[in-house]
């Protein structure tokens, strides 16, 4: 897959985990909690076909009760992908025009009807007064916006942050990367997400406490390590079947590896479980933030009203 469609693509996939992470809400009921952008233009935003603006971006993980500034390096990295290739569209252009030969064929593109390049090349805007002034980058600017965007990768990274667990401190955005992260920003404390009721009536979880690997805990790079936490079914569901189902998919290379989804025994209303789960740290150091959902047997977040349950270990 080229490299231009695959971080379009990407960005698209991290949207959707979102949207799944809080019970996959209608597109209409995320257009009328934002009040601000159409069902139609937020489930574009999820189909892969180009990358949405960062209004766009903003208005959709708001509709998720998340923290778009968690988001923020991660669509840099991918508008970074789609105006790099625009640039490489304009200078094969200027080549025919001036009687060159054209450089080998470029990454596709989807053509809008408007004839702006697909992607929603826009500048980021400074402050949320800035809405509805934006301009289209025409592509003889593309080079020389690439330029400014690596910047604004580097002072992206340095700011995001994150906050948001099912009953635990963690961030019911998108995992801000390690990269960004050091121990400075441990612990990261919790953010609530809009409320919903749980998948089953009468189902509910308690957190209580973390068995092994207290946040903050410092691991060395490249360690195995079993984190434990415990729970109790404070509900009148029995839980059969659940699961905790991580949510920054897919891993990357600076984050804590873990398997994708961690089973949760059999556990009857009253009782408590200790879920546990091997960490691999990464190869440099930082904070290593992990999250996770519960998912109830038929594979439904069982509480999308309630925050995610971490880790964060600072490794180093």
């Amino acid at each position: 897959m080229p490299a231009r469609a695959k971080a379009i693509e990407d960005f698209a996939a991290a949207l959707r985990e979102l949207r799944k992470s809080v019970g996959n809400p209608p597109f209409r009921e995320m257009s009328g909690r934002s009040g601000a952008i159409s069902h139609t233009t937020l489930h574009e935003a999820t189909k892969g076909n180009r990358l949405p603006s960062w209004e766009t971006t903003v208005e959709f993980v708001k509709a998720c009760g998340a923290d778009p500034a968690a988001y923020r390096e991660r669509w840099e990295r991918a508008n970074l992908a789609v105006r790099s290739a625009g640039a490489g569209l304009e200078a094969s252009a200027a080549n025919v025009a001036e009687g060159r030969s054209a450089p080998s064929a470029p990454e596709s593109r989807t053509s809008r009807p408007d004839g702006e390049i697909a992607g929603d090349v826009r500048p980021v805007p400074s402050a949320p007064e800035d809405r509805g002034r934006f301009r289209r980058i025409r592509p003889a600017a593309l080079a020389v916006a690439a330029v400014g965007v690596v910047t604004a990768v580097l002072i992206a990274v340095a700011v995001s942050r994150g906050s948001g667990a099912d009953g635990h401190s963690s961030n019911p955005s998108g995992s801000p990367s390690n990269s960004g992260l050091s121990a400075a920003d441990c612990p990261i404390h919790a953010t609530s997400p809009p409320w919903s009721p749980p998948a089953h009536e009468g189902d509910s979880a308690k957190f209580i406490g973390d068995i092994t690997l207290t946040d903050c805990t410092r691991v060395g790079p490249r360690q195995t390590v079993t984190k434990v936490w415990r729970l109790k079914n404070a509900g009148t569901v029995p839980w059969k079947g659940y699961s905790l189902h991580r949510l920054d998919l897919p891993q990357r290379p600076d984050q804590c590896r873990t398997v994708s989804d961690i089973p949760i025994k059999d556990t009857r209303p009253g009782e408590t479980v200790d879920i546990r789960t091997e960490i691999t740290t990464p190869s440099k150091p930082g904070l290593c933030y992990v999250r996770f959902k519960m998912m109830e047997g038929s594979g439904r977040v069982a509480f999308p009203g309630g925050r995610p349950l971490n880790f964060q270990v600072i490794v180093g």
